[in-house]
């Protein structure tokens, strides 16, 4: 048996690179002549055939575009049955065919006619060149506007006199005084200019969750974990009326600005209008699979809207009772909704992130990142401010706008409680936008100014949007 005779790998790739280049050169070397007359003949079918529905719109006569300066500006395309740069042709024909005002120039019968190459969706007048043209401006990158300078705030008063969590806060219309209600029982009506006590309403057995002052009528209306809805007559100091059907604890309402409605909501999943004067069950809003722990209402659609805590904000359409739009972008529950005094957006808070939307449809805007405690309570001024309040005692405050966070805090505690006291429980702004009012877990409410001496010296802005990083959903 004979020998093999082994070859190295080098060998072997530089043989088998020779074998091949050999096969090829000896192909390119047996082809035919090109016969020029055929292949000029070829192409030209070939060009005829792809664009010949251009043909069909040839137009005698010539169009230019015309620049500022009066001068005719022509870019004409020769498709030539004879020419050798057919191929060059087409190619120069692709790239002038995306332009709307192109300008085709196509032999027919010894005699040259211009046509427009006419694109899809393009208008024949000016003014739709113009907005053609437009489309082609490259876009410029979105940029972050810088924010707005807010001055800090500062603590002003502590108010204490509940004997239990404060859970709720509302200021009436007139700007004179707020109603706050606690796990005592109890809701007290405060002197907003002194902090002084001027009125202890009792009738709930069980902790106080929302209040709400009515801007049409002397009524203040409550809820709790009772199950009990309540009109309160401030000119009698005495309950007129009850709203009966909810199945479990009540946990916010809302009253409707211009009708005389009243919404509520709670641990049994459902939101519920109620008719203030007769004490109608009109709506009950189902959809939610788990407590729903805010609810508000506006004048214009969606004059409804809730958030839960299966992690999803609904928009209701309060003629029909029946939800129009769920928003499931949150990943963990949300227990604030609040809606900005002047503009058409509402914001939903949850321990993920303060997501902004725009209404009526409630689309996304922006998230607000940050404030990673569980957050119980947001509120708006028409400043863009927006606050948010922490189980954990923290603060943060946000310039509407671009979500900048110019403070934060930690609430000071009152003095004898408990570190696990440290909660913030409800918020809101009085009606002048100045003042800002907290309802916490040590017992006490407090009441935030803006600081007068601060300036942009003082506190400059530290805007760094290159290390924002804002997730768009």
């Amino acid at each position: 048996m004979e020998d093999v005779q082994k070859h190295s790998v080098h060998t072997l790739i530089f043989r088998s690179l020779k074998r091949t280049h050999d096969l090829f050169v000896s192909n390119q070397g047996n082809l035919p002549d090109v016969d020029d007359q055929l292949d000029k003949q070829r192409r030209s079918i070939k060009a005829k055939d792809t664009y010949g529905s251009l043909l069909d719109r040839v137009a005698t006569g010539s169009e230019s575009k015309r620049t500022p300066s009066g001068q005719s500006v022509e870019r004409p395309l020769a498709i030539t049955d004879g020419s050798t740069d057919t191929a060059s042709s087409m190619v120069k024909f692709n790239a002038d065919a995306r332009r709307p005002d192109s300008v085709l120039a196509i032999p027919g019968n010894n005699s040259t006619s211009l046509v427009r190459a006419s694109m899809p969706n393009s208008g024949s007048g000016a003014g739709s060149n113009g907005a053609s043209n437009l489309q082609l401006i490259p876009k410029k990158a979105p940029t972050i506007p810088k924010p707005k300078w807010h001055a800090p705030w500062k603590l002003s008063r502590v108010i204490s006199g509940h004997l239990g969590w404060v859970r709720c806060i509302a200021v009436e219309p007139g700007n004179e005084w707020f109603a706050t209600g606690a796990g005592d029982r109890v809701i007290k009506i405060w002197d907003l200019a002194s902090g002084k006590l001027k009125l202890s309403l009792t009738g709930h057995v069980s902790t106080v969750r929302g209040v709400a002052v009515s801007t049409k009528h002397p009524y203040l209306f409550s809820c709790g974990e009772d199950r009990q809805v309540k009109c309160w007559d401030l000119e009698y100091n005495k309950v007129i009326r009850h709203y009966h059907g909810h199945l479990s604890a009540v946990y916010s309402l809302a009253l409707h600005p211009t009708i005389d409605v009243l919404a509520t909501s709670g641990r049994d999943s459902t939101a519920r209008i109620w008719d203030m004067r007769t004490k109608a069950n009109v709506h009950t809003l189902t959809g939610h699979t788990n407590t729903v722990a805010s609810v508000v209402a506006q004048a214009t659609n969606p004059q409804i809207i809730t958030g839960s805590h299966d992690s999803t904000v609904r928009l209701w359409d309060l003629a029909a009772g029946k939800s129009v739009c769920t928003l499931t972008n949150h990943k963990k529950s949300v227990r604030s909704v609040v809606l900005h005094p002047s503009l058409y957006m509402f914001a939903s808070a949850s321990p993920d992130n303060i997501k902004q939307w725009r209404c009526p449809e409630g689309n996304f805007v922006q998230n607000i990142s940050g404030h990673t405690a569980i957050v119980n309570c947001m509120a708006a001024n028409n400043d863009g401010v927006l606050v948010s309040g922490g189980d954990n005692g923290t603060m943060f405050f946000w310039d509407w706008r671009t979500g900048y966070n110019f403070q934060r805090f930690q609430a000071p505690v009152q003095p004898g409680s408990m570190d696990s006291e440290a909660g913030i429980f409800a918020m809101c702004f009085d009606h002048s936008g100045t003042r800002l009012i907290t309802a916490e877990a040590d017992k006490t409410i407090k009441v935030y100014k803006e600081d007068d001496e601060a300036s942009e010296e003082t506190h400059p802005v530290n805007w760094r949007p290159d290390l924002l990083k804002r997730r768009k959903f």
